[in-house]
C-alpha cells in the first residue's frame, strides 16, 4: 500500500497521496501538484480519484490543477455545491484495489466537511488511518468562525456531534491524519506531532473531554485571527480556482522599471531580513520576510496590482514563487534583477526605518515623545507578558488602525523577535509615518537583556477581527 505526508512548508498544509492496485487517490492537494504525479509514477500507479476534505480557506486548492493532467474524479462534500466535482456522503465507498475510502460527514468546521476512513482489506476490515480534514488536528479541533459570527453557535455544536459521534467512536488505534500541523492558522493550539492516534487524542486533547455545553462555549469565545484573503480562497475553491499548468515566469525588472511600475500601482515586496530593509528599501515597498510570506501576504496584497520582488541575490525565487502560487496570487510578476544592490548603484532615492536595541528602548521607556507600539498576536501578549506603556494593534490589521497611531511621535515597533516590527515599520512607513523605529530581538531581546514584561489579560472586547 502506497501511503505518504506531503507537507507544504509554513502553511503547514497537509495532503496525502494512498494507493494500491495501481489505483491512487490524492487528498487536499496543493495547487503546486507535480509532486503527486511524481510519486505516484514512481510507485507505478495512476492516480483516478482527487478527495477535498472540505472547502479550504487558506490555499488554493489543487483539485482542479491536478484533475487535468490524471483525468482523475474530485470528490468533495455534498452539502454544499460546488462548481467542480461530485457531492459525497455519509457511508459512501471508494476502492483502489486492496484500499477501500469510506465517507464520513463531519460538519462543523465548514458545513460541507467530510472525514475519510481507510481500510487495507488485504490485511483486515478494521479501521486503519481516518483522514479527518480539519475536524480534528493533533491537541487541536478546527475553527467554528469562518462561517460568520451568526453561525458560530450552530458551527460549534456540529463540530462537537461530528467530533464524538463520528471520529471518536473509532478505535483508539486508528491512525489522525489532519489537513494541517502546527503552525497553522486553521486551528487554535495545533501540536508539533507528525502522527497522532484516536486514542491518544481523547487522553490528551484538552477540547475532548469538555462536555458539550463548555465545548460550545469556549468555541464561540475563541479569540482567533482571520486574514482577509481567507474570503477569496472560499470563492476560488467553491467555485474552481483557474488553472495555472505551472509555475509562473517571472521577468527581471531593472530598478529604472520599477519606478514606473510603482507610479503604475505595482505592489513592490522586500523579502530581505529586518536589518537589510532598515538599512535601506525602495519607496512604499512593504517587508515580508521569506518565510513569512504565506502568513501575511494575505493581509497586504491584493489580487489585481502586479508584485515585483525584491531581495539581495535573488536565491531560490522558485520555492517563494510557490508561496505566491498557493495562495491564489498569480499577479506575481517580476523581481528587481541584480537585487538591492541594483537599485542603490543607479542612484535611486532610497528610505530607512530606525532600529533600537533593548537597551535603546529601556533608555526612553519614559520618553512622552516615544509610542510604543506591540503587534504581535493578542495571545502571545496575553500569555508572554507586554513592554509597559506599549500599545497593542495586530500587525494584520494595522492599516485598519491607522488613526490611533500619533504622527506626532516616534513610533517604537515589536513583535516577538523584530520580524513582524519590520512589516509593521514598512507599513507605516508607506503610510506616511516618518518616524518609525523597529526593536530588534522584540520582547525575546527585551527579556534576554534583563527587562522585564507585565503579564495582564486583554479585556475580551479588544479581540481579533475589530478591535486592537
Amino acid at each position: 500500500m502506497l501511503f505518504e505526508k506531503i507537507k507544504s512548508d509554513i502553511l503547514a498544509h497537509n495532503s496525502y497521496i494512498i494507493g494500491a492496485g495501481g489505483e491512487a487517490a490524492v487528498i487536499d492537494p496543493r495547487r503546486d501538484c507535480q509532486v503527486y504525479t511524481n510519486i505516484a509514477e514512481a510507485w507505478n500507479m495512476k492516480i483516478t480519484k482527487i478527495f477535498e476534505t472540505h472547502k479550504n480557506e487558506d490555499y488554493v486548492s489543487g483539485s482542479r490543477e491536478l484533475a487535468r493532467p490524471t483525468g482523475a474524479e474530485i470528490l468533495h462534500g455534498k452539502r454544499e455545491e460546488f462548481g467542480f466535482g461530485t457531492g459525497v456522503g455519509e457511508g459512501e465507498t471508494f476502492g483502489l484495489g486492496s484500499v477501500e475510502l469510506e465517507v464520513l460527514e463531519t460538519p462543523g468546521h465548514t458545513q460541507e466537511s467530510i472525514s475519510l476512513l481507510l481500510r487495507d482489506r488485504s490485511v483486515s476490515n478494521d479501521p486503519l488511518i481516518v483522514f479527518t480534514g480539519d475536524a480534528l488536528f493533533a491537541g487541536e479541533v478546527g475553527r467554528t468562525d469562518l462561517a460568520g459570527e451568526d453561525q458560530r453557535r450552530e458551527m460549534s455544536e456540529m463540530l462537537y456531534a461530528s467530533l464524538h459521534e463520528k471520529i471518536l467512536t473509532l478505535d483508539d488505534g486508528v491512525i489522525v491524519c489532519p489537513a494541517h500541523g502546527a503552525g497553522s492558522v486553521c486551528g487554535g493550539k495545533i501540536s508539533e506531532r507528525e502522527y497522532t492516534t484516536i486514542g491518544f487524542e481523547a487522553a490528551t486533547n484538552r477540547l475532548l473531554s469538555l462536555e458539550k455545553k463548555e465545548f460550545v462555549e469556549y468555541k464561540v469565545n475563541e479569540r482567533l485571527y482571520e486574514p482577509p484573503y481567507f474570503a477569496k480562497m472560499r470563492e476560488l475553491n467553491k467555485s474552481g480556482p483557474p488553472l495555472i499548468y505551472n509555475l509562473p515566469h517571472l521577468r527581471a525588472v531593472s530598478a529604472r522599471e520599477i519606478r514606473s511600475l510603482v507610479d503604475q500601482g505595482a505592489q513592490i515586496v522586500d523579502i530581505r531580513s529586518p536589518t537589510g530593509f532598515a538599512g535601506g528599501h525602495i519607496p512604499g515597498s512593504i517587508n515580508i520576510w521569506r518565510t513569512g510570506l504565506p502568513l501575511f501576504m494575505g493581509y497586504f496584497l491584493n489580487y489585481e496590482d502586479p508584485i515585483v520582488l525584491v531581495d539581495d541575490f535573488n536565491l531560490d525565487l522558485d520555492h517563494v514563487v510557490r508561496h505566491f502560487v498557493r495562495l491564489g496570487y498569480d499577479n506575481i510578476a517580476g523581481y528587481l534583477a541584480g537585487g538591492f544592490p541594483a537599485w542603490f548603484k543607479q542612484g535611486e532615492w532610497s528610505e530607512r526605518t530606525g532600529t533600537w536595541s533593548p537597551g535603546d528602548l529601556a533608555e526612553h521607556l519614559d520618553d512622552p515623545s516615544v509610542y510604543i507600539l506591540d503587534v504581535r498576536d493578542i495571545s502571545h501578549r496575553d500569555e508572554k507578558g507586554h513592554i509597559r506603556g506599549s500599545h497593542h494593534t495586530y500587525v494584520g490589521h494595522l492599516e485598519e488602525h491607522l488613526n490611533e497611531i500619533p504622527r506626532d511621535k516616534q513610533i517604537v515597533v515589536h513583535c516577538d523577535a523584530g520580524f513582524k516590527g519590520s512589516l509593521a515599520a514598512s507599513i507605516l512607513q508607506k503610510h506616511g509615518f516618518r518616524n518609525v523605529t523597529n526593536l530588534l530581538g522584540g520582547t525575546i531581546g527585551w527579556e534576554a537583556a534583563n527587562y522585564p514584561l507585565i503579564r495582564e489579560r486583554t479585556p475580551l472586547a479588544a479581540v481579533p477581527g475589530g478591535a486592537t
